[in-house]
């Protein structure tokens, strides 16, 4: 028998067989799975059994959104102006089978406010499903996932399921699923230095899934698992979404981020999208800006920054295909400003010199654009 195989840097066996077979490397896999369930839950403070293992973050979004097509009884599904692709597409889908669907609009920030929402479920009056993410992916605003989540409880009629997508939250500011009362979520481990293909969807409850087929995962998400994937989620997760981890990591992101705004505003075609945001302003994240320069397409500005080391893009990477920018238009952005728009981002690793050499290429690309 050979000796079974390990992810590297975990001393953690079974990531070679399949954790549905009975021998010796399907056990011993499916002891691996559970080891990465327990510790992702642990992080999140929440039960391992909400913990469902995915292929990331797109299909953590689907999953609870398509349950909604079997769901017993009529209702309406909704989602703010600020949710991913993942989550906007599929609404659209599930209209075009004849489910009733709203949206929740977003103010001049890009955030969902109390008042929003309140108005929300009171123009509609039957909504039972609704996705409002933790992070804007494009402009880093921050919802406050409790206090929506109390105008929710606090009105009359059924429960309203509420999803929320936390990829560009777990790691990189403080989560509190259980504290915030959401009903699902969803977290992508190449968000946080992960691998891509993998990523959880935690289920407050389990539903009734749309995708049929041998019955792992507890039938919300079948199909042969990711072991060695799920092992480095839990890893990423320890690392950077653990409080005592990333209490000083969020405060040096915050000081980063807060150097590289103030000198920004001293560049006279700079414009910060939205205006309103301030270098150490809380209800954003210190990981994502969405900055203009006047006169300049954010396609060409991506370009030019590229040329010079530099990889910044015109919003999420899964759909810079396309021109439009939703989002900034529903926080009431001009055409011509969203159309400059470039989202700068950084992570745990970027250093302060970093910054200031990203700031040097900008002022090059300047002079000639």
């Amino acid at each position: 028998m050979p000796e079974l195989e390990t992810v590297p840097g975990t001393n953690v066996p079974g990531t070679f067989g399949n954790p549905s077979s009975p021998h010796s490397e399907g056990r011993a896999a499916r002891d691996a799975l559970e080891n990465a369930r327990n510790r992702c839950a642990m992080v999140l403070g929440v039960p391992p059994e909400t913990i469902y293992f995915t292929s990331g973050g797109t299909e953590s979004n689907c999953i609870p959104v398509h349950s909604f097509l079997i769901r017993q009884g009529s209702g309406r599904i909704t989602a703010s102006d600020g949710e991913h692709s993942s989550v906007i597409k599929n609404l659209q889908v599930l209209e075009r089978l004849g489910k009733p669907v709203g949206r929740i609009p977003i103010d001049a920030s890009g955030q969902v406010t109390e008042d929003l929402l309140s108005k929300t479920l009171e123009k509609f009056g039957d909504i039972r499903f609704a996705a409002i993410m933790s992070v804007n992916n494009e402009t880093g605003t921050i919802n406050d996932m409790a206090a929506l989540n109390n105008v929710m409880r606090n009105m009359n009629g059924p429960p309203v399921h509420l999803h929320c997508d936390i990829v560009q939250a777990a790691g990189k500011i403080p989560v509190d699923i259980e504290g915030w009362g959401v009903d699902s979520a969803s977290i992508s481990a190449h968000k946080i230095g992960g691998p891509r293909g993998i990523g959880l969807l935690y289920l407050r409850r389990p539903i009734e899934t749309l995708c049929a087929g041998g019955g792992q995962e507890k039938n919300i998400r079948p199909g042969t698992e990711n072991v060695a994937g799920a092992l480095a989620l839990a890893a990423c997760l320890e690392k950077l979404a653990l409080p005592e981890n990333l209490r000083n990591e969020y405060a040096q992101a915050r000081r980063r981020w807060k150097k590289l705004l103030t000198a920004l505003k001293d560049i006279d075609r700079f414009r910060l999208i939205p205006a309103s945001r301030e270098g150490d302003d809380e209800v954003f994240s210190p990981y994502i800006v969405q900055a203009a320069f006047k006169d300049i397409p954010g396609e060409v500005m991506t370009r030019a920054l590229d040329d010079l080391g530099f990889a910044v893009s015109t919003g999420s990477a899964c759909s810079t295909a396309r021109p439009e920018r939703p989002v900034l238009a529903a926080m009431g952005i001009a055409d011509n400003v969203s159309l400059e728009g470039i989202r700068i981002s950084q992570g745990r690793t970027t250093t302060d010199e970093e910054i200031d050499l990203l700031l040097e290429a900008i002022r090059e690309v300047l002079q000639f654009l």
